[in-house]
């Protein structure tokens, strides 16, 4: 029993030791134009939904239907997602081609890690939990530190729309009244 333990022990040290040389070689490209082995992508996507989803489930999500909430979040994903999220009408951009993991285009509709299944409630709270607090090393800024969360759920409000906005109607929900552009 005693040389099944030492065993076991001298295992996972050279498993600690194999792993900190792997780490310290340098061979594993974090270049963003070099996708994640699948594994690597595997765990860095569960990881990430998980951790979306366990932390966005204890919010209460207010009612978004009221127009004044489209009319606030349009001009603020406009200036601050449009680049990367896109637009109605635009199937890339110099942002969304450049960052890995690629962001989703949000005038699309559901992306990979929204189902249909999933109730509005449910992905309203992962939209404003993404918002506020970001992900690392995705491009994703954390819009918690500078806005507060009703200009996130305005933010929300507007993403619930997006997929079925055409171009025209865009602009018109984006435009940012001159007197009120005092935000940024």
């Amino acid at each position: 029993m005693l040389n099944i333990i030492r065993g076991m022990i001298l295992a996972g040290v050279i498993l600690l030791l194999a792993g900190f040389g792997f780490i310290y070689s340098g061979v594993y490209s974090v270049a963003a134009d070099t996708p994640h082995n699948p594994l690597t992508y595997w765990l860095l996507e569960t990881l990430r939904e998980r951790s979306i989803d366990r932390a966005s489930r204890p919010l209460d999500v207010p009612d978004l239907n009221s127009a004044d909430w489209l009319l606030a979040g349009g001009p603020d994903y406009n200036e601050m997602c449009a680049g990367c999220h896109l637009r109605p009408g635009k199937t890339y951009s110099d942002m969304s081609l450049g960052l890995y993991p690629v962001p989703p285009n949000l005038t699309a509709g559901l992306d990979e890690h929204e189902h249909a299944d999933d109730d509005k409630q449910s992905l309203a709270r992962r939209q404003f939990w993404i918002i506020k607090h970001g992900i690392k090393a995705s491009g994703m800024p954390a819009w918690g530190k500078t806005h507060d969360d009703q200009r996130i759920w305005a933010m929300v409000a507007f993403l619930q729309r997006l997929p079925e906005l055409t171009e025209e109607q865009y602009q018109i929900l984006t435009a940012r009244d001159k007197a009120g552009s005092g935000h940024h």
